[in-house]
Formats: structure tokens, C-alpha cells, sequence
């Protein structure tokens, strides 16, 4: 690891071209919002009384748009240019959860988690594209790493920020569902302030098409085909695995161990931090033992700490345990992206993206019931375990196939360097 030094992260950000600082200063914004949200947002559809399935349908209409509208955004995206898409996508996603953030209506807060998806897919569809555009093959991991762990370092104060803003106005004599509604729009605030940034970034994509075409040529590059196929089904797996637990990370904390809103923001800001560490040293594993087996380690050692936060019964490792996972499966995940970016050529890297990203959020919007149904049947010990193991099974399977069919190419070769 003596070739890891933080000189060398400093060297590279320093080499990043305008359009990337003006984006990351806007992610840290954007994802702080984000972080607030996340956090809050199950335990606010609860405030409000509805039954548990109810967070389980909001989650999958978001991740259900994201699917049906993924692939249409990633042809604009490849045709219109990455700021346009993102502009659109983050403004008018704001107006959304300013409503999300006040309605309590049961159809209103389902419309708008729709319109959640279908605004964050513009989003989403244009981040991967847009930073591979404005780098070189030799800044990619590391660009990806650290974008990605900015990511999570941002996501962990707006999650501490979450927790600790609800019990203090409610400190302050507000009702628990006032206390979640005000925190939430400044969660919103802090999204607003990041299109400051991106209004300023020069989309720099070549060759936009005036004439949108939806024709999807199979014939040709086949061999690109195969790879976005190969990729997709991998990311078909970890969604359908993720959608079991991660949206209710928060909702678990709290059924099996009562645990407060400040401690649930603390503990879930602490697994970003651990990502985000975990992430800096991705590219120092790329240069020792390659991609495909870095992610491959990664991944699997993560399921272990799975298994442990599933069926422990105590909070101290209920937390190690979350903490661990979660920084050990998240930090393959810019790893696999800038792979991705390397093999697919331009013209097909946001439909790439947005297959992927597709089939990530079909496994939220399809396991979403499934896992609220098994844990209201199932119980907080149980019904848990159950949705942890399947989990554990699917990311298993994902972190195989992934490296049978990328493992053993020539491309894996460690070769990054770091210094």
C-alpha cells in the first residue's frame, strides 16, 4: 500500500477539468439533500400512521418509474447532452419533494413518488456518461472512487444532519410529524443550492444529434451488446438483492432495537463514512489485484457482515456489522462503472448506464412489497433475518457471475497506478 499516498488523490483532483469540480461541488450539495431525505423519509410515511406495506409501495413507484423511463432517458442523454438532462431532472425533482415533503395524502405522496423516479432517472442516466466524457482513461477509477466516496461522505451529514434536526424541533415542543416535515425541506434546500453549480457546467459531449432515434441496432456490435447484456444481468441480481434491505435499513434499526431518530441518522452516516473510506482504497486494490477481482473481494467479503446485522440480536453488532457491509459492497461499485465506461463506446454508454440502472430499480420496485410483506409476517427478528439472507444469496451469485465473465479477460490487469 506504499504507493497509496494522499499526494496522489491531491495530484489527480488537481488535474480535473472544470466541468468535474463545478459537478462535484454540486454532489456534495445535492447528496447532503439526499442524505436528509433518506434518512427521515420511512419513518415520516409512519408519523403520518399508515400501515408498513405503505412505504413499501411509495419505494417501488419510485423505483418502478426509474425502470419504465431509464432506457427513453438514456437516448436523450446520449442525444441532448448530460446538463440539459441533469438541469431538468434535479429542478424539477426539487418542486417534487417540496410537495412530498408537506402532503399526507395517500395518492399525492404516490404520484409524487413516481414523479421522484421518472425526475432522478434524468439524473442518474447522465452522472456515469458525464464524468467519463470529462476524464481520461488513466483518471477514471479514481475519479469514480472519489466522486463516490464524496458521495457517501455528504449522504453521512445530511443523515446526521436528519436525525439531529427532527429531535431537536421536537425538543422544542413541534409535533413528531411537523419535526419530520421541516427537516425535510431543508433536506430540499440543500438540493436547490446544488443547480448553482451544474447551471455552470459546459456540456462538452461531441456529435449531439438533432433527430432522436429509438432504434436499437442488435445487428452491429455484437460484441458491445454482449458486454451492456453482461453487466445488466450482474446489476440485475445486486438490485433485486438490495431492494430487499437497503430502503429499510432505517425501519430495521428501529423495529428490533427502538432505536432514536439521532441514533439511526448517526449510525447510517457512520456506514457512508466507512464507504467512503473504503472507496479510497479501491483504486490501490486496482492496481494490486485488477478490477474484476478487486470488486470479486469486495463483495464477498461484505456478505459475512450481511449474515451478522441479519440475525444478531444486539445493537453494537447490529452496527459493526452494517457499518462493515456497507463499506465493503458499496466500494466496488466505481470500480465496475469505470470498467463499464472503458468497454462500452461512447455512442452506447448512457443506454449502458441506463440498462443498468434500469434493472436496479425494477429489483426496488418489485422486492420493495415483497420485503415489508415478509417482515410484517415474519416479525423484527425473523422477518429480517429472511429478507438479510435472500440477500445474501442474490449478492452472491452477482459477485460470481461478474467475475466468470469478466475475470478471466485480459483486460483485468492490475496496472493502475497510484502514486
Amino acid at each position: 500500500m506504499q504507493n497509496f499516498r494522499i499526494n496522489g488523490w491531491l495530484k489527480s483532483f488537481s488535474q480535473f477539468n472544470r466541468n468535474i469540480r463545478l459537478f462535484l461541488l454540486a454532489n456534495v450539495f445535492f447528496q447532503i439533500g439526499i442524505g436528509i431525505f433518506m434518512v427521515l423519509y420511512n419513518l415520516y410515511i409512519r408519523a403520518l400512521g399508515y400501515p408498513e406495506q405503505m412505504n413499501g409501495n411509495i419505494i417501488s413507484m419510485t423505483a418502478l418509474a426509474g425502470a419504465i423511463i431509464l432506457i427513453p432517458a438514456g437516448f436523450f442523454s446520449d442525444r441532448v447532452g448530460r446538463k440539459k438532462m441533469m438541469l431538468i431532472g434535479a429542478g424539477l425533482g426539487v418542486i417534487i419533494l417540496v410537495i412530498r415533503a408537506i402532503s399526507e395524502s395517500s395518492d399525492i405522496l404516490l404520484i409524487t413518488a413516481f414523479l421522484t423516479g421518472i425526475f432522478n432517472a434524468f439524473v442518474q442516466v447522465s452522472l456515469v456518461p458525464f464524468l467519463a466524457e470529462n476524464s481520461n482513461k488513466e483518471q477514471r477509477v479514481v475519479l469514480f472512487s472519489f466522486n463516490s466516496a464524496l458521495m457517501m461522505v455528504a449522504n453521512m451529514l445530511g443523515n446526521i444532519a436528519g436525525g439531529l434536526f427532527t429531535d431537536i424541533f421536537q425538543l422544542l415542543s413541534f409535533t413528531e410529524v411537523t419535526s419530520f416535515k421541516m427537516t425535510l425541506l431543508i433536506g430540499v434546500l440543500f438540493q436547490t443550492i446544488a443547480l448553482i453549480p451544474i447551471s455552470h457546467i459546459e456540456d462538452k459531449q461531441q456529435k449531439v444529434s438533432k433527430r432522436i432515434s429509438f432504434k436499437i441496432n442488435f445487428k452491429k456490435d455484437k460484441e458491445q451488446w454482449r458486454i451492456i447484456f453482461q453487466f445488466t444481468l450482474a446489476t440485475t441480481l445486486i438490485g433485486f438483492g438490495s431492494g430487499l434491505v437497503v430502503p429499510y435499513l432505517n425501519l430495521y434499526f428501529r423495529d428490533r432495537f427502538a432505536a432514536s431518530n439521532s441514533s439511526i441518522g448517526f449510525v447510517v452516516s457512520l456506514g457512508q463514512l466507512a464507504t467512503a473510506v473504503a472507496m479510497i482504497i479501491g483504486p490501490w486494490m486496482v492496481k494490486r489485484w485488477g478490477e474484476v477481482r478487486s470488486v470479486l473481494i469486495l463483495q464477498l467479503t461484505s456478505i459475512p457482515f450481511l449474515l451478522l446485522t441479519g440475525f444478531t440480536k444486539y445493537y453494537l453488532v447490529a452496527t459493526l456489522g452494517f457499518l462493515i457491509r456497507q463499506a465493503l459492497m458499496n466500494a466496488g461499485n466505481p470500480i465496475i462503472q469505470s470498467l463499464m465506461m472503458d468497454k462500452i463506446d461512447d455512442d452506447k454508454k448512457g443506454l449502458a448506464n441506463s440498462l443498468s440502472a434500469m434493472v436496479f430499480s425494477l429489483g426496488w420496485a418489485v422486492m420493495g412489497p415483497i420485503s415489508t410483506s415478509i417482515v410484517a409476517k415474519g416479525g423484527s427478528y425473523w422477518g429480517y433475518a429472511i429478507v438479510f439472507m435472500i440477500t445474501a444469496i442474490l449478492y452472491t451469485l452477482s459477485s460470481v457471475y461478474f467475475y466468470l465473465m469478466f475475470g478471466r479477460k485480459k483486460e483485468d490487469k492490475p496496472g493502475l497506478v497510484v502514486t
